[in-house]
């Protein structure tokens, strides 16, 4: 079968790949899209470290062929979106409706694939970029027919990740202030995030003064075409001179967290998003962090990608939420070099990768 592997030097397409089949509560997905998010990029530069050989791809969804033991929420045919979430559901965690912080859900990668008697890493617990993967069945999310996979696909990642943030981690009120940082994939999710939670003044910002019509579109108020660190702020602070409710970062800068901060209204929340590299270090005046100021980490939006996944899928339906306006290209897997290029010169909001 087709599939993106990295072998630490560089990505490639290859016709040879092979995965095993399901174990108990495991499930085998025939992939039908996939994706291509800057977190796929970021092992290939090496900002995210992850073991080699590895499949690439985690933001994925398709048909399941084959379930192991014990599964009983999907079934062969049932169309799925897939989560990068492989939680064990039995810890304390999971037990508090936190399964982003499940310790056996945080690395340990398995190696499912096979190539010439060599085994290969899965990325994320999902490798969407294969004709076919095995996940837990915890990861597999059964999805209405009538949602296009291409749409669907990116529900697991970036439409998790950004709306989530708003909805579970920041938990954005009605008539709050949002300021946005970036405006690719996950930023346009936090900028729909935002627009269903009814903030009343939501900033957009971006170096890329083309990304003015879709973060509108996606529920911008206001767009500040980002300039030096001095004009940002500025720009940003004509629209909310007393600063925002909540500031959310979404490119992985150690500047820009500086900027998330300093941005901020009393009682403010910094929500990073944005991955930067692994040692990648951030200060700010710890005074400015006295009038009940807060900065937030936040892992996969605080997701619960059983529950989460199913409502996103109810609201596009509903038309509330935004999947296929998020799909600016789709690509045959083949075409996964130029689908990177687009990616990291941020000419689409997502491409997406095909196995048809």
């Amino acid at each position: 079968m087709r599939g993106v592997i990295f072998d630490g030097e560089r990505p490639r397409v290859v016709d040879d790949l092979q995965v095993r089949g399901p174990g108990p509560g495991e499930v085998l997905v025939s992939v039908a899209a996939a994706g291509l998010c800057h977190s796929d990029l970021s092992v290939v530069d090496g900002t995210i470290p992850f073991p080699v050989p590895l499949v690439l791809g985690h933001e994925g969804a398709g048909v399941v062929l084959e379930t192991g033991p014990g599964v009983t929420h999907v079934a062969r045919g049932d169309h799925v979106a897939l989560s990068t979430l492989a939680n064990c559901g039995v810890c304390g965690y999971c037990g508090q409706g936190l399964p982003t912080m499940c310790r056996k859900a945080i690395g340990r990668p398995g190696r499912p694939f096979y190539r010439g008697g060599t085994g290969l890493y899965q990325f994320a617990a999902c490798s969407a970029f294969a004709e076919r993967t095995v996940v837990k069945a915890v990861q597999a999310v059964r999805i209405p027919v009538d949602v296009p996979l291409a749409s669907a696909a990116l529900i697991g990642c970036g439409v998790l990740t950004g709306v989530g943030a708003v909805l579970n981690r920041a938990r954005v009120r009605q008539g709050d202030s949002v300021v946005v940082i970036g405006t690719g994939g996950v930023g346009l999710n936090v900028l729909q995030g935002a627009r269903i939670a009814g903030a009343s003044v939501v900033v957009a910002v971006d170096i890329n003064p083309a990304k003015e019509k879709i973060a509108r579109q996606f529920g911008a108020t206001h767009f500040v075409g980002a300039s030096s660190s001095a004009g940002t702020p500025a720009a940003v602070r004509s629209v909310l001179p007393t600063g925002a409710d909540h500031v959310f970062e979404c490119v992985g800068d150690p500047g820009l967290v500086r900027q998330a901060v300093d941005l901020l209204d009393r009682h403010g929340q910094a929500v990073l998003l944005g991955v930067p590299p692994a040692s990648a270090e951030a200060s700010f005046l710890v005074s400015s962090l006295y009038l009940d100021k807060s900065i937030l980490g936040c892992r996969y939006g605080s997701s619960q990608p059983q529950r989460d996944i199913a409502l996103y899928a109810r609201l596009y339906g509903e038309g509330r939420l935004l999947l296929d306006e998020l799909v600016t290209a789709v690509h045959p897997v083949e075409d996964f070099d130029k689908a990177a290029a687009d990616t990291l010169h941020g000419r689409v909001a997502r491409a997406v990768l095909t196995f048809t």
